[in-house]
């Protein structure tokens, strides 16, 4: 507590009437870094574009900000890996918003006839659930080594649509 004093520059009975530890100022670093991203996704899915593309925004979006929320916060970084039980438990809210999120533009796609899909709960935490396992190989540059967004959008694009398939009339 008294480096996390120093640093904010801030008092150590300022902290201490705020949060009663430091796992608490790392939980609210996680929801307020959380809630930054729920933001960004929201403004993803409000966007006047197809759901194909709101879909693949959705994906990069959300990748490239816990990658840089976990490099940029050095002990975030530690923590998230050392004891990634306490971070699930502090996202659950922001994992069901998410998922919430991908229903909505589903169902969107599906009304609109992009999307043939029988089961739009099933698939939208399925897309969750994937995107959240991708977090860990991302972070760490496992995922198509060196090259950028834009050159892999079309190849991911490609397994998305076609998993999510057009409406056959």
């Amino acid at each position: 507590m008294n480096d996390i004093a120093q640093a904010s520059g801030k008092g150590r009975r300022t902290l201490y009437t705020y949060f009663k530890s430091k796992e608490d100022i790392y939980f609210a670093v996680i929801e307020s870094e959380l809630e930054r991203l729920s933001d960004q996704l929201d403004e993803v899915a409000a966007k006047r574009i197809p759901p194909q593309e709101k879909i693949i925004e959705l994906i990069y979006l959300h990748l490239s900000m816990i990658r840089e929320t976990v490099v940029r916060n050095g002990n975030l970084r530690a923590e998230f890996f050392r004891n990634i039980w306490m971070v699930e438990k502090v996202r659950r809210n922001f994992d069901d918003a998410e998922i919430e999120l991908f229903r909505k533009v589903f169902r969107e796609g599906k009304e609109d006839g992009e999307f043939d899909i029988d089961n739009v709960d099933l698939v939208a935490d399925i897309t969750h659930y994937c995107i959240k396992g991708l977090e860990v190989p991302y972070i760490y540059g496992r995922i198509a080594h060196g090259m950028t967004a834009e050159a892999t959008k079309p190849q991911v694009a490609k397994i998305v649509y076609s998993a999510l398939g057009k409406r056959r009339n």
